[in-house]
């Protein structure tokens, strides 16, 4: 069986061994060397599958942990392969898996020497039958991420109500094929309704080319955001309400999933989708960048950069985006948004 390294890409400390379907915590520690304070001590839970190659990874930290600039989000759990890349925290400390066929890490370690041991890994060698009241953990998070059972590739389908990373880059490709979904195709794009819509009116338009997120974009990409804008500002043309509702067409600047998806979005955000801070501010903030914004950066810069703490804006305080008045909670802020309807 190969054996799996959790590798950091920065060199910031050895190779990590994972053992073959055992659970462990990482976060900021002496292990790891990360000193941030935004990253939790058990920032992300680790399982590796060494016979299919490739790890479960899943976020327990508050801040954001990253698979490919895509967002996990907090109690969500995606897979990690070997290309692919994980951001421990707020896009810092990379990190990537490696899976070798002898025991030797990576970075080729003194012969014979072996990973260091770490009180919330099991050993593996040890009998699974062993009665699990003589393994006790040093915490009751530690004792159950050790002693669940294995995953396999296939886990336990996600809630419909919960907005994984995994689960929603999955139902978008589902949905950009299904043909109940779409509200307008071409050659290039799809449009689909947003599946939990923050305003009355909320499209997602797609290109059929998978482009992974926004720091994917190269120059030839700016033919097709332009189209991408047309297609946008055409359905708020056939709108019913587009006379009467303001709507901007923008990406959220580290989306919650892996494909590329222009947001067309009235402003009334009357919906009982919006629930959260990080729903309002998403919107609401510079996390939000305008379709343009975009298309300008591409062609100026040839890419599109994300400004560091960019995860930060989600944090910010309620403030209306018309009149700025600050909101103590979500229902006060959506009984004042109903002042700004037009009438």
């Amino acid at each position: 069986m190969p054996t799996c390294w959790f590798v950091s890409e920065d060199d910031r400390h050895k190779p990590i061994q994972l053992p073959h379907h055992q659970a462990l915590t990482l976060g900021r520690s002496p292990e790891t060397r990360i000193k941030d304070q935004k990253c939790s001590r058990m920032q992300v839970e680790l399982r590796a599958d060494c016979n299919k190659g490739f790890i479960f990874v899943k976020q327990l930290g508050t801040n954001p942990t990253s698979v490919d600039n895509v967002v996990v989000g907090k109690g969500n759990q995606v897979t990690l392969k070997q290309g692919q890349k994980l951001h421990m925290v707020n896009q810092l400390f990379p990190y990537t898996v490696s899976f070798n066929e002898d025991a030797s890490s990576p970075t080729s370690p003194r012969e014979g020497s072996k990973p260091t041991k770490r009180p919330h890994q099991r050993d593996p060698c040890r009998d699974e039958a062993e009665s699990p009241a003589s393994k006790v953990a040093t915490s009751s998070l530690q004792a159950r991420a050790a002693y669940s059972p294995p995953l396999v590739e296939k886990a336990t389908p996600v809630s419909a109500k919960v907005e994984s990373a995994g689960h929603w880059s999955q139902g978008l490709k589902v949905s950009m094929q299904d043909p109940k979904m779409q509200v307008y195709k071409d050659e290039k794009v799809v449009v689909i309704k947003d599946k939990y819509p923050k305003a009355r009116h909320h499209w997602l338009v797609l290109p059929w080319e998978f482009i992974s997120s926004l720091k994917a974009l190269r120059p030839e990409h700016c033919q097709l955001l332009k189209h991408m804008q047309q297609v946008g500002d055409s359905m708020v043309q056939k709108c019913p309400d587009g006379q009467t509702l303001r709507f901007r067409l923008g990406y959220h600047a580290i989306p919650s999933m892996s494909h590329v998806h222009l947001h067309v979005i009235s402003q009334d955000f009357d919906s009982p989708c919006l629930k959260n801070k990080k729903h309002w501010n998403s919107f609401t903030t510079d996390y939000f960048i305008e379709s343009q914004d975009v298309i300008a950066m591409l062609e100026r810069d040839g890419k599109v950069s994300v400004k560091d703490g960019t995860s930060e804006l989600l944090k910010l305080p309620l403030h209306c985006h018309v009149c700025r008045k600050e909101q103590a909670t979500i229902p006060k802020l959506k009984d004042h948004l109903k002042t700004h309807l037009p009438s």
